[in-house]
C-alpha cells in the first residue's frame, strides 16, 4: 500500500520554507484574482474620505496585511512539520490563496498613501513558529488549529467592518471576499479532519491575536 508520508529532504523541505519567507516579507505580492470590486455607491457616487477616515482605514488594513502576513507563516509553518503530503498539499494551498489577500492589501494601503506593518518579520518569525509547533502536535490537531485560527480571524474581519468607515468601500470589498475565504480554509480543515483545540489553547491563540493586531494598528 502507498503511504502518504512526507517524501522530501529535510535541506529541501528548509530551502522552500526559506524561499517562501522572503517572498512573503520582501517580494512585491501576486495575486491569482483581481482585487474584489466594491459596490456600485449610491446614487452621486461615493464620497471622498476625510483625512481621519483615511487613517483609519489605512490602519486597519495595515492590520489585515500583517494578519495576512501571520497566515502565511502558520500555513508554511505548518506545512513543514506535516505528517502526510495530503496536509502539506492542502495547507500550501490555502497559504497561495491567502497570498492574493496579502496582495489586495498591500494594494489597498499604497492607494491610502500607507504602509505595512515595520515589525512584518516578527510577525512572520513567531508564527511560523507557532504552525511549526501546532504541526508536531499531528495533523489533526494541526488542522484543528487552522478551524480555530480562521474562526477567530473571522470575529476579526467582522470586527473591522463594523469600524472602516461605511463610505470605504474599497476596502470593505476586500475585507468582505477575506471573510469568505478564510471561512473556506476552516471548513475545508474541518472537513479534513481538524480536531477542536483545548479551551486554554483557544484563549491563548486570542491573546496572541490580540497583542500583534493592537500593535500593527500603530507600528
Amino acid at each position: 500500500m502507498a503511504s502518504d508520508a512526507p517524501t522530501r529532504a529535510p535541506s529541501d523541505a528548509w530551502i522552500g520554507a526559506a524561499d517562501r519567507a522572503l517572498r512573503a516579507l520582501f517580494a512585491p505580492a501576486h495575486a491569482s484574482r483581481p482585487v474584489p470590486p466594491p459596490s456600485p455607491p449610491s446614487e452621486g457616487g461615493a464620497p471622498e474620505l476625510s483625512p481621519d477616515e483615511r487613517r483609519r482605514a489605512a490602519a486597519l488594513m495595515r492590520v489585515n496585511h500583517a494578519g495576512e502576513i501571520a497566515a502565511q507563516a502558520l500555513y508554511h509553518g505548518q506545512a513543514i512539520a506535516a505528517r502526510s503530503d495530503t496536509t502539506r498539499r492542502m495547507l500550501l494551498d490555502a497559504a497561495r490563496e491567502e497570498s492574493d489577500h496579502l496582495a489586495w492589501c498591500e494594494s489597498r494601503l499604497k492607494e491610502l498613501d500607507s504602509r505595512p506593518s515595520l515589525l512584518n518579520p516578527l510577525w512572520y518569525t513567531g508564527s511560523f513558529l507557532i504552525g511549526a509547533l501546532a504541526a508536531l502536535a499531528g495533523d489533526p490537531a494541526s488542522l484543528g488549529f487552522v478551524v480555530e485560527t480562521e474562526r477567530q480571524v473571522e470575529g476579526h474581519l467582522d470586527e473591522h467592518l463594523g469600524r472602516l468607515p461605511a463610505t470605504d468601500l474599497r476596502s470593505r470589498a476586500i475585507v468582505q471576499q477575506m471573510r469568505a475565504d478564510e471561512a473556506t480554509h476552516g471548513a475545508n480543515a474541518r472537513a479534513a479532519g481538524g480536531v477542536d483545540l483545548p479551551g486554554p489553547v483557544r484563549a491563548l491563540m486570542r491573546r496572541t491575536a490580540r497583542i500583534m493586531t493592537g500593535t500593527a494598528y500603530w507600528v
